[in-house]
């Protein structure tokens, strides 16, 4: 089984390439966002308890998350794999995934990460921001608060991944295809 853990910040090309990789390995896309809201919906009993604290303003516990991801797993126990988007983004996180996917006799393959640097990031967020409509991708200082946040909290995953040896990084800078190569040759190497 092939798991893995796309990595970057805002704006380093997660998206695009997480869909191209989806359709080349057949793997399931995870992603946590999408899991919450399709929990909310179906009215479960996670989704009426993430949903309690998000009307509240809290963040969803990764207790929560978990569960949602090992329903996901369990669902799917026939997939080649999965790519997991938004999570892990702690360290704790991380540590939890692990401890989940072992009680299922799988683990992570690796984690990949996309090597962008912070200007080039402002940039393409921009540029998506006019593109896309989107708010948080339209103003300056929101995207500096973006990048900061990740760099602060999200980046130390990265040294999670290093001390198990699944840790490759990949400059995230080139064409879509250049890019997509470069993934391909780290994962085919697990």
């Amino acid at each position: 089984m092939l798991n893995l853990v796309l990595f970057g910040p805002p704006g380093a090309g997660k998206g695009t390439q997480s869909q191209n990789l989806i359709q080349k390995h057949a793997l399931i896309h995870l992603s946590t966002g999408d899991l919450l809201r399709n929990e909310i919906a179906k009215g479960t009993e996670l989704g009426l308890e993430a949903k309690k604290l998000m009307d509240a303003g809290l963040l969803v516990p990764d207790e929560v998350v978990i569960s949602m991801i090992s329903n996901k797993l369990d669902a799917e126990k026939d997939a080649r794999g999965f790519i997991f988007d938004g999570f892990p983004r702690t360290v704790a996180q991380a540590a939890a995934l692990d401890t989940l996917l072992e009680s299922k006799g799988a683990g992570i393959s690796g984690m990949i990460a996309l090597e962008v640097k912070d200007e080039e990031l402002q940039t393409r967020l921009l540029l998506r921001g006019k593109e896309s409509g989107r708010p948080d991708d339209a103003n300056p200082e929101v995207i500096g608060k973006r990048i900061t946040e990740y760099n602060n909290k999200t980046a130390p995953v990265a040294s999670y991944y290093k001390e198990q040896n699944k840790y490759k990084s990949i400059n995230g800078i080139g064409t879509v295809e250049e890019i997509f190569t470069a993934l391909n040759e780290v994962i085919e190497k697990y």
